[in-house]
């Protein structure tokens, strides 16, 4: 067969038709980007600058006088025992929270995957991804009123079972996990998705092999799907720790930071400090350190999770 009359056909693009073409690619790209960019500067990153401007001014949005005080306010923060118990319940929430959270729904995203019926999977995970649909704000009166101590769901399956009632949201013991309980049920939703996900992107060829080489279950769990997903886990965590860093509406609904602050995020502190104090300055200051900690926890995460192999 000759190919010299199509070979023949085909032509060139001159280089500066190819240098015009991947300029007018970058100018559309850059102009669809402008709008983007100008929104997330403006709800974005002006605020973290006015926030950080004003940590070093004594500043009340009261008052007419606003005072340069430079780094008092950080140097309160030391002092502060309402703050660093504030950080201590905040870091305690997450490591809780966030523990209990990745091993549950990998759990559940392993075992709605090993069903054989497509519509019953489709269910299961609709069912589990229908509570993060719902209001926050509304998820946490609903919860308030099953933990009520008189009325509550809880307290009421207890005396069926001829238990003491207990405080579920005064109790200093118990307020804390509590809330940790009502924001796993809000939550899990998405991340069970989000594993599902993870898991059917690994090739079927891998657990194939590992069966024929006699490994059960479990083994194809721990050396198999943990390890494939690794890239999955790294989005999980990271979305997930941030997230909880930033909790704040489960917290004001359900104990507002009670009783003697074991449920006082920092969050919740910040914000009670800028609006119901009117201390702009201090909680601005509070809001930087804040920042500041989930970023490093951000980077340590993707520097121990980053992984350079594919599948």
């Amino acid at each position: 067969m000759n190919l010299e009359p199509a070979a023949g056909r085909t032509r060139k693009i001159p280089p500066a038709a190819q240098h015009k073409g991947r300029k007018n690619a970058r100018a559309f790209v850059y102009l669809s980007l402008i709008p983007i960019l100008l929104l997330f500067g403006a709800f974005a990153f002006l605020p973290i600058g006015w926030s950080l401007g004003l940590s070093f001014f004594k500043y009340n949005p009261l008052s007419s006088n606003t005072t340069f005080i430079g780094v008092e306010n950080y140097a309160r923060m030391l002092g502060d025992s309402v703050f660093l118990k504030s950080l201590w319940v905040t870091v305690k929430f997450v490591v809780v929270a966030v523990a209990v959270n990745i091993a549950i729904t990998l759990l559940i995203a392993v075992a709605i995957q090993r069903l054989q019926t497509g519509w019953l999977r489709n269910l299961m995970r609709t069912v589990f991804f229908l509570p993060t649909i719902a209001p926050l704000a509304g998820t946490a009166i609903v919860w308030s009123t099953m933990f009520n101590y008189n009325h509550g769901l809880f307290n009421m399956l207890l005396e069926k079972l001829h238990m003491a009632p207990v405080q579920w949201l005064s109790d200093p013991h118990y307020a804390l996990y509590s809330v940790i309980i009502m924001t796993l049920w809000a939550d899990i939703g998405y991340n069970i998705v989000l594993f599902i996900a993870g898991i059917d992107s690994i090739p079927g060829l891998y657990y194939e092999a590992a069966l024929l080489d006699g490994a059960n279950r479990w083994h194809s769990f721990r050396y198999l799907t943990l390890p494939l997903l690794r890239r999955t886990m790294l989005f999980v965590s990271v979305t997930t720790v941030v997230s909880y860093f930033q909790a704040f509406a489960q917290f004001q609904i359900m104990t507002k930071g009670e009783p003697f602050n074991e449920t006082r995020v920092i969050a919740l502190h910040i914000y009670e400090m800028a609006f119901s104090n009117s201390n702009m300055g201090y909680a601005s200051a509070m809001a930087t350190v804040f920042l500041m900690i989930i970023l490093a926890v951000t980077v340590l995460q993707l520097k121990w999770g980053r992984t350079d192999w594919e599948h």
